[in-house]
């Protein structure tokens, strides 16, 4: 069991990155923050699962990342619980599922929403946990996106709010050292039902065997493996700091020749 205290930003998705990071963390033995913006049975569930893996503490604490107050709330109340955060993981997020060639097909409030929620709720969340994590000498963990880099992803503006949170990222480490280190992990296709759901299932299962069968490790994520990218960037090396993680199975790198049998 461990007195370390890691929070989760929307961390209630059904089978997704944010649940499946908690969860690791509690496997872990360490206190768990679970967070939800609207759904207090899912968040109940995760945190009920958390505490079956072996989290030595779990708190339950509602907050929309892209509202100050919210932040500053959330902060606060894992102050006064336990007086330190040791991992910051930023991994709320929203979209639309808008194709990138329909230009009409996204409003000027949907990218407000969108950057709102994925960089804007980022800055915020680490301003108002900065003092927490210093004093613990933590680390943030943004969670991006390859659609950052690469100009993809569910919608364009997806794909730009991601870029932006991969700049915040360096600046962040550069304001937040030497105390708290600040890294990104890259996420490429990831399996489960957010993309099922937001793709439709036909579309879903072709850009995977896509994914599958043009990345060197000929295979696609899944939220465990974010998950497990996420504890080594918090726990391991402890001289990395604004480094961008891209986490794809090499699909940004293509498939090589056959090899000669």
């Amino acid at each position: 069991m461990s007195d370390k205290v890691c929070v989760v930003t929307g961390s209630t998705g059904n089978d997704g990155t944010g649940s499946a990071t908690v969860k690791y963390f509690a496997k872990q033995g360490w206190r768990v923050v679970v967070n939800y913006s609207k759904s207090v049975d899912a968040a109940a569930k995760v945190a009920e699962e958390c505490r079956r893996l072996g989290a030595s503490a779990v708190l339950s604490l509602q907050a929309d990342v892209a509202k100050d107050e919210d932040c500053k709330r959330m902060a606060q109340a894992v102050e006064q619980q336990w007086g330190r955060c040791d991992v910051l993981v930023n991994n709320a997020a929203t979209t639309r599922f808008v194709s990138h060639g329909n230009l009409d097909g996204l409003s000027a409030e949907d990218f407000q929403a969108i950057f709102g929620v994925n960089v804007t709720g980022v800055y915020l969340m680490t301003r108002a946990f900065a003092a927490l994590l210093r004093r613990s000498q933590g680390s943030v963990v943004n969670i991006s996106s390859m659609g950052g880099v690469q100009g993809t992803g569910s919608c364009m503006a997806y794909g730009a709010s991601k870029a932006a949170l991969n700049a915040l990222t360096m600046s962040l480490a550069r304001v937040l050292a030497p105390e708290v280190r600040v890294n990104a992990v890259l996420p490429g296709f990831i399996t489960g039902d957010w993309l099922k759901n937001g793709f439709g299932l036909p579309a879903y299962e072709a850009m995977m065997k896509n994914r599958i069968d043009s990345s060197p490790l000929a295979n696609v994520l899944d939220p465990a493996d974010v998950a497990e990218a996420v504890w080594w960037l918090a726990s391991g090396p402890g001289k990395l700091t604004g480094e961008l993680i891209h986490l794809d199975s090499g699909h940004r790198l293509g498939k090589g020749p056959a090899r000669k049998k």
